[in-house]
C-alpha cells in the first residue's frame, strides 16, 4: 500500500520533531564542551568496508545489512553503524595529519534488517563520538564521561554503567581457547548461531540473547583472568580515572559487545525500565580498526547512543519538554482583497526575525482568532477595509485581550515593545 511506510520505519511528525531537536541540541552542546566536532558521512558505503570493519561473524553482517548492487555492479550497503565509515573518512581525508586525537561526533540514520519492537526500528538514529589517535586510558575515560554527562544533562536517572576489558590480539587467543574448552561439551545445546561462533569467535557466545545459550554460558571463564599486563594496566587506569571523576560503574565480565573490532575497554549504559531494550549507549576501544581499513595502526575509541531509546527513556521519566509551537504574530486579513497587503506585512514581520503566520483560506474573523489561539500567537495583526484605508493595523495582545490601532510603519516596533513587557 502506498499509504503505509515500510515495516520497521516511522515518520517523525511535527508534534514530536521538537523533542528530537531538543535532544540533538543537547548532544551538540555537550560535544562542544568536550571539544568534539561534527562529521557527516554518506548513508551508504562499499559493502567491503563493513565486512572488514564490523566483522563477518557478527549478526549485523550475517543477518541485518541492507545490501544491494548498484548500476555500476558495485556492492553497496546502507550503513548499519557509523564507526567504520568515520574511520574510512579519517583515512580518506587525511584527518590523521591534524591534531591527534581527532575528536569527532555524528548524528544520523542507520539501517538494520531487524525485528521491529519498542525502541528498535529498521531505520533508526544514532548519536556517536569517535576519538581516533590516542592510546592511553584517559581518552577512554573522557569518552565514557561524555556519554554519562549527556544522559545526566537530559535528566535521566536509573542509569547503570557497565565496563569490561575484552583484551587484545596478544591475550585474546588465550581466552579463546579457554572458552572453547568450556563450551565443548555444551556445543550441542547451543543455538545454531553460537555453534557457528564456537570456531570463528567464541566470545560472541557470551553476547547471545538466547535463553538456553545464556544458561549454558553461566560459569564461563572471565576475560579478566586472561588479560596481558598491558591490557590489565590499561583497564586499571580506566577504572581509576572514572572513579576520580565520580562516575559510578559496575564491572561486567560478560560484556563483550556485538562488533568484532573492539579491543581492551568495552562499556554499556543501560536504562532498566526499558526492559529487553535497556541498552541506550554502547561502545569501546578499537585499536585494530584503522589498520583493518587500510591505514597505519592507530588507536581509537567511541560509542553510539540510540536516539529512539533515549527519547523513550525521557518519555518514561516525563522529561520531555513541552511542545513549543508558539508564534509572535498572526496576521489576519478580513477579506481576500486584503491578502496582498497582509502578505506584505507578514514578510516585513518575518524579516524582523519574528515568528509569524497568516490566514490563507479566507476564514471569518472568529475562525482566524480560533486558529491563532491554537499556535498560540502572542499578537494578532487585524487588517480590514477600515484599517487598509487608514494605512493602519489593529494589533491585539492575546494575553491581555487589549488592542490598539497602530500605524503600519510602527507595527514591528510596537510588537517588539509589547513582547518586552
Amino acid at each position: 500500500m502506498l499509504t503505509t511506510g515500510p515495516r520497521g520505519t516511522r515518520d517523525i511528525l511535527p508534534d514530536s520533531s521538537g523533542y528530537w531537536q531538543y535532544v540533538e541540541n543537547m548532544m551538540r552542546e555537550v560535544c562542544r564542551n568536550f571539544a568534539y566536532q561534527e562529521i557527516r558521512t554518506p548513508i551508504f558505503e562499499h559493502t567491503e568496508l563493513f565486512l572488514r570493519g564490523i566483522g563477518e561473524t557478527t549478526d549485523i553482517v550475517e543477518k541485518e545489512m541492507y545490501t544491494f548492487t548498484d548500476r555500476g555492479k558495485r556492492s553497496i550497503t546502507l550503513r548499519p553503524e557509523n564507526t567504520a565509515a568515520v574511520v574510512r573518512s579519517y583515512l580518506e581525508n587525511k584527518l590523521y595529519a591534524g591534531p591527534q586525537p581527532a575528536k569527532l561526533f555524528y548524528i544520523g540514520p542507520m539501517f538494520r534488517y531487524d525485528r521491529p519492537q519498542a525502541g528498535r526500528y529498521r531505520q533508526f538514529h544514532q548519536f556517536g563520538v569517535e576519538a581516533i589517535g590516542a592510546q592511553g586510558p584517559a581518552v577512554d575515560a573522557e569518552v565514557i564521561s561524555l556519554a554519562v554527562e549527556l544522559l545526566q544533562r537530559l535528566g535521566l536517572t536509573d542509569l547503570n554503567l557497565f565496563v569490561n576489558s575484552v583484551g587484545c590480539p596478544v591475550c585474546r587467543p588465550v581466552y579463546r581457547l579457554k572458552l572453547q574448552e568450556f563450551f565443548r561439551d555444551k556445543l550441542a545445546q547451543l543455538c545454531p548461531d553460537c555453534q557457528s561462533r564456537y570456531e570463528r569467535n567464541p566470545m560472541r557466545i557470551l553476547d547471545c540473547k538466547n535463553e538456553t545459550c545464556t544458561h549454558h554460558a553461566q560459569g564461563a571463564p572471565h576475560m579478566a583472568d586472561c588479560l596481558c599486563d598491558e591490557c590489565n594496566s590499561h583497564f586499571n587506569g580506566v577504572k581509576e580515572l572514572l572513579t576520580a571523576a565520580g562516575i559510578s560503574f559496575v564491572i561486567n565480565p560478560r560484556l563483550v559487545r556485538g562488533l568484532d573490532y573492539y579491543t581492551k575497554t568495552a562499556f554499556e549504559i543501560q536504562y532498566a525500565p526499558l526492559g529487553a531494550q535497556s541498552a541506550v549507549c554502547g561502545g569501546g576501544r578499537y585499536d585494530g580498526l584503522v589498520a583493518e581499513c587500510g591505514g597505519q595502526p592507530t588507536p581509537g575509541i567511541g560509542f553510539a547512543i540510540g536516539i529512539e531509546r533515549v527519547l523513550l527513556a525521557l518519555e518514561k521519566q516525563e522529561l520531555l519538554p513541552p511542545a513549543n509551537t508558539a508564534i509572535d504574530v498572526f496576521v489576519a486579513p478580513l477579506g481576500a482583497e486584503i491578502q496582498p497587503v497582509a502578505f506584505q506585512i507578514l514578510t516585513a514581520v518575518r524579516q524582523a526575525k519574528l515568528a509569524a503566520d497568516m490566514d490563507y483560506n479566507n476564514r471569518s474573523l472568529k475562525a482566524q482568532m480560533k486558529y491563532a489561539n491554537k499556535y498560540p500567537a502572542k499578537f494578532v495583526a487585524l487588517i480590514g477595509q477600515d484599517e487598509l484605508a487608514e494605512n493602519k493595523v489593529m494589533l491585539k495582545n492575546m494575553a491581555t485581550g487589549s488592542q490598539e490601532l497602530v500605524d503600519r510603519a510602527d507595527l514591528i516596533q510596537m510588537i517588539i515593545k509589547g513582547m518586552e513587557k
